[in-house]
């Protein structure tokens, strides 16, 4: 039987804002294919799938991206307009700070802002008629998408170090955790996320035609609870991470931070089409690119970052992970 983590309480809130404008309940569940019980019965949960064909079902009867949550609607396909206009940035900080712009121009009731304190970063949200999102549902909604599509615009688990919300901690917070990775605020002044102030720097690695493909799985994509990916290869990644680029644990290592042997990693992880030394050359390739975009960098520093004693073998291994000398593609990105 398929796993439900989602709470009866999002369907509700999901769908408030059609109904008060006298869209049918039946309808929309009917569309989500969500039994009545399920709406009726408190204890009752559904899937992933099914609260992201309820929030379609919104989209398509409204009208309206942000589900009759705000004073004025927002047409369908604001949201896909914004995405192709930030793929052209070259890193996450340009990308919120443009998407911010788009929004302020196109529609008066969100207000976004990136900003940056020491070594912080804050991208915050404000509805200027929060009233109407009773739930706080579209404010939830909004964070999660800022923070699923920055993560796939850079291809890669962002680590949001809090998200925080300008309302008191609700009776289903623990839905919250599996959505929003690190410290959760409530009661906060505004309501946004902080990431490392490194992270905007790194740098954007989709191509127009991924987007179709994002847009056409969202908001499934947008809803997706975080850790889901139980991969061999993404465990590895993670724990890598973890021990910073500049000092890689062995295979050996890492297999006993997995409590497995050394032998049963390495079959699983062919098993996944994939080795070690692939995902700690991925790993260094992407730190690389995105110390690259620093400026006060030299390639002698960034090859200490990045693990290697020898200027020379750091310039050899990254022209044969990306195709040009880390030194044109220096001149390239900072053009």
């Amino acid at each position: 039987m398929k796993k439900k983590p989602v709470s009866n309480h999002y369907i509700e809130a999901a769908i408030r804002g059609a109904v008060a404008q006298g869209v049918s309940v039946e309808q929309l569940l009917s569309q989500a294919e969500i039994p009545l019980q399920a709406y009726r019965q408190p204890q009752e949960r559904i899937c992933e799938e099914q609260l992201a064909g309820l929030i379609k079902a919104v989209w398509r009867e409204t009208g309206d991206e942000f589900m009759g949550l705000t004073a004025s609607p927002c047409k369908n396909g604001v949201f896909a307009l914004m995405a192709e206009s930030v793929l052209h940035t070259r890193t996450l900080g340009g990308m919120l700070q443009q998407s911010a712009r788009f929004y302020s121009c196109v529609h008066s009731d969100l207000d976004l802002a990136l900003t940056q304190r020491d070594d912080l970063a804050d991208f915050k949200l404000t509805l200027k008629t929060k009233d109407l999102d009773a739930d706080h549902f579209f404010q939830e909604f909004l964070l999660l998408m800022w923070q699923r599509f920055s993560c796939w615009l850079v291809n890669e688990q962002l680590a949001f170090q809090s998200t925080y919300f300008n309302y008191p901690q609700p009776s289903h917070v623990a839905e919250y955790p599996p959505m929003f990775p690190g410290a959760l605020v409530f009661n906060s002044t505004a309501s946004g996320f902080t990431l490392p102030a490194r992270l905007l720097a790194a740098p954007i690695v989709r191509k127009p035609h991924e987007l179709a493909g994002f847009l056409r799985s969202s908001p499934l994509e947008v809803l997706r609870r975080v850790g889901q990916d139980t991969s061999i290869a993404t465990r590895v990644k993670r724990h890598l991470v973890q021990c910073g680029v500049a000092q890689l644990p062995t295979l050996e290592s890492v297999a006993q931070s997995l409590n497995m042997t050394s032998r049963t990693l390495r079959r699983k992880l062919k098993e996944e089409d994939v080795s070690f030394q692939r995902l700690k050359d991925q790993l260094r390739r992407d730190t690389a690119i995105r110390l690259l975009l620093d400026e006060s960098l030299s390639i002698a520093d960034i090859s200490l970052l990045t693990g290697f004693t020898e200027q020379a073998a750091f310039c050899r291994a990254f022209k044969s992970w990306t195709g040009v000398p880390p030194s044109s593609y220096h001149t390239a990105q900072t053009r």
